[in-house]
């Protein structure tokens, strides 16, 4: 295809590739294990046989479709650093990726700020959404092995739900995560967890997370 002339008969005009970073992530490209199709995550077994019954009897649901669960979990990293060290950005993509096994996304400013140098559209950090299969397996990982590698862990606060079920969850340093390679971070980067439930009400949300093994802290 020819490429598009520039108006006034000069020469055509390149487009720009859109701007990112070129990794590999080991688990996107090239899964170690070969699953069979009838694969289940354990701890979607663990909600289907026990977690959902649980819920019904406890909440008196009727239909078993109105039973809630996890929708999705967001894993966002925030970097203000990044507008002086971009280095600091490009470490904490590969490190969200390595530690989800999905490709992540860069995330903007939204508006500029003059105090802290900030223009619209500038990298400030990266996200990655997951559902699905990958989605249980983070899950099973942050709550097995993740949290409990938090020094001085006592469990969660019970209460950092935002009214409509979904639970947010601040962790300081990325090194809980057995994927993150200490030696390839010039600053360990910390990050927020959201996670994402169909439930009505924090109560509702609570007692789903809490059946399926989040070590909330004792009230």
């Amino acid at each position: 295809m020819a490429k598009a002339a520039r108006a006034g008969g000069g020469p055509p005009v390149k487009k720009k590739e859109s701007a990112g970073f070129a990794f590999r992530f080991q688990k996107v490209q090239d899964e170690p294990v070969k699953r069979e199709e009838s694969y289940t995550p354990r701890l979607k077994v663990r909600y289907a046989e026990s977690v959902r019954p649980a819920m019904a009897k406890e909440f008196g649901y009727s239909n078993a479709f109105r039973v809630p669960e996890v929708e999705k979990i967001v894993l966002n990293i925030g970097l203000g650093e990044a507008i002086r060290q971009p280095k600091l950005l490009e470490q904490a993509f590969e490190l969200l990726g390595n530690i989800t096994g999905q490709r992540p996304v860069v995330t903007r400013a939204k508006k500029s700020i003059a105090t802290f140098k900030l223009r619209e559209g500038m990298k400030i950090g990266c996200m990655v959404t997951l559902r699905g299969p990958r989605m249980w397996e983070f899950f099973d990982r942050l709550i097995s092995v993740a949290l409990p590698r938090t020094r001085d862990f006592r469990g969660v606060s019970r209460k950092a739900f935002d009214g409509r079920g979904n639970f947010t969850l601040g962790v300081k340093e990325a090194l809980i995560f057995p994927e993150v390679d200490i030696d390839k971070l010039d600053k360990v980067p910390g990050m927020n967890i959201c996670i994402h439930t169909s439930a009505g009400t924090d109560e509702e949300g609570r007692a789903l997370l809490e059946k399926l093994g989040m070590p909330f802290r004792r009230a």
